[in-house]
């Protein structure tokens, strides 16, 4: 259900379910944390999924037996977070509930038009995932976060790219050649000068890690 490649520097994680959107079982969750927990050797690492949606969240029938309340997201996203190396979100699809995680944790986000965005916490009467609030309101700022997370709102591809969510949006068919490009200065330097701009973009005042 997922598939993994390693092509010199860059690493590249494939969710692979499309007949389920993509939604993550605890065993995929583990299996994402352990290869990225594994991936501190990678110069970069690519995430992105397989067939119309990137990734639907958490299985249903799993979140209701307990996985939404389940530590491995934060697990997961953490491990994405606190790579050395450049992390490239490539979604190739629409993205929900508690997977937006991981696309937080990246350095990059990137998706094809059609892609939306929800994370519809408050209807299914979870909280969100410990990090995400902080690493949303981040990126886009408290009252869009709010907007998503308390006013339940479907964030278009176009409206993801203004607010800041996503940094890129591209056609499908270019979207993994995209994120390939995106991360060949980051290969082409020393892992220490990439390490340190990472770094240094991290400790700036009202920023996070990821």
């Amino acid at each position: 259900m997922i598939d993994y490649t390693r092509e010199g520097d860059i690493w590249t994680a494939t969710l692979n379910r499309p007949e389920k959107a993509n939604s993550l079982t605890h065993d995929m969750l583990v299996s994402l944390a352990e290869f990225m927990e594994d991936a501190q050797a990678a110069r970069a690492v690519i995430l992105t999924g397989q067939g119309k949606v990137f990734s639907a969240g958490a299985d249903l029938d799993e979140a209701r037996a307990g996985l939404a309340v389940s530590d491995i997201w934060e697990r997961l996203s953490g491990a994405i977070a606190a790579l050395p190396g450049l992390s490239i979100c490539a979604m190739n699809g629409t993205l929900a509930g508690g997977a937006m995680g991981m696309a937080l944790a990246s350095d990059l986000r990137i998706a094809v038009p059609t892609a939306k965005f929800f994370y519809p916490v408050m209807k299914l009467g979870f909280l969100p995932q410990p990090s995400d609030p902080g690493r949303m309101a981040a990126l886009i700022g408290p009252a869009r976060t709010k907007l998503i997370l308390m006013g339940g709102q479907k964030i278009t591809a176009e409206d993801a790219l203004l607010f800041g969510l996503v940094d890129r949006i591209v056609e499908p068919e270019a979207l993994l050649e995209t994120a390939h490009q995106i991360a060949a200065d980051t290969i082409a330097a020393t892992p220490e000068i990439a390490a340190g701009i990472k770094a240094m973009c991290a400790a700036q005042p009202g920023l996070l890690d990821g």
